[in-house]
């Protein structure tokens, strides 16, 4: 669901730049007050962990469209909200700068819907009261199943409104919405579940990862390595390896609006504010759609000569999941890094 530049006007894109920067400021305030150790080495493997999953899209049976997991609602519930809300904006910023993955216009609009009401709208007020202090089994997995596909209904809501308000005549709002929300209800079940069987290992491993009252390091004799080790191996295998057999069926987001404008992309303005992020994210992108950039030549060349194979076993998609993975775990690490070194110096 990462919208492209083409999607949002100056004036929506600016205004959801400040916003989700308000958001992101508040949410350092919050961390520098905490000051938990625990999520300086968390945050760093989970954010290198979301990076490689949405990689992986897997097919929706029946529609021609494919989904991803968004990462919020597992983040929340590793870190809590305000460091899962940091940690899915590295993501998402270094999916723009380095892969050209959603605008960087649009960034704020993406870091808002993917971020805000899954991590802090219905993560604390469906998610935590549904799990309790002791969640079993099953009410981790229906927490998680109803809490992703809430969040993602409303994401995808935000996404219709923001393409509204910004005027894109070839997205009507009735059309659009009518294929936005329900292919997203698909998608979010999925994510849900997949959520659900991550939390359950963790929750396995170490429950004490899941209590934000537990103490930091170690609790009892039992260490958090092994599950710190887990995502980082987790993300390098996902990255790497598994990213080939990824679905190349469009998105929720493309799938919608090629049924709604007969385009699964729109074409940006070439001047003002869309032309010069254009040639910035274009001049930042090393390995634009997580591979390497094609030649003219194999540009140029027509469409049934040039087929996608699957699995699609291409080392600038495995250069792209390794890359990635280890630029948003020094970044994201690094964020944990300072704001606890900023809390010691207080």
């Amino acid at each position: 669901m990462h919208m492209a530049d083409a999607l949002v006007s100056p004036a929506v894109g600016g205004a959801m730049w400040v916003a989700s920067a308000g958001l992101l400021a508040y949410g350092a305030k919050k961390l520098n007050e905490e000051a938990d150790e625990r999520k300086v080495p968390l945050m760093g493997v989970t954010a290198a962990f979301v990076f490689a999953a949405q990689m992986i899209n897997f097919t929706i049976p029946g529609t021609g469209s494919s989904g991803h997991l968004g990462g919020g609602l597992l983040l929340a519930v590793l870190l809590g909200p305000w460091a899962a809300l940091l940690t899915l904006a590295s993501v998402l910023t270094v999916q723009a700068l380095f892969f050209a993955d959603g605008g960087l216009l649009a960034l704020g609009c993406n870091i808002f819907n993917m971020g805000f009401f899954p991590i802090l709208v219905f993560y604390p007020l469906l998610y935590r009261p549904l799990t309790g202090n002791n969640p079993s089994r099953g009410r981790i997995v229906i927490a998680s199943v109803l809490t992703a596909v809430l969040g993602l209904q409303f994401g995808a809501l935000g996404v219709v409104l923001q393409t509204w308000l910004s005027g894109i005549s070839e997205l009507p709002i009735g059309t659009f919405l009518w294929m936005m929300q329900p292919i997203h209800l698909a998608i979010g079940l999925v994510e849900g579940l997949a959520t659900a069987a991550v939390i359950l290992f963790v929750h396995q491993a170490r429950p004490e990862i899941l209590d934000p009252h537990a103490a930091s390091g170690v609790v009892g004799h039992r260490s958090w390595k092994p599950v710190i080790v887990g995502f980082v191996v987790t993300a390098i295998v996902t990255g790497a390896l598994l990213s080939w057999f990824a679905s190349s069926l469009p998105d929720g987001l493309e799938w919608s609006m090629a049924k709604t404008s007969g385009k699964e992309e729109l074409d940006a303005p070439k001047d003002g504010l869309h032309g010069s992020l254009a040639s910035l994210q274009e001049s930042t992108s090393v390995l634009p759609d997580y591979g390497f950039a094609e030649h003219p030549a194999e540009a140029a060349q027509p469409a049934d000569s040039n087929e996608e194979a699957w699995p699609a076993v291409e080392a600038g998609t495995s250069l792209s999941g390794l890359v990635g993975s280890a630029i948003t775990l020094l970044i994201a690490g690094l964020l944990g890094w300072i704001l606890r070194r900023k809390h010691a110096r207080r």
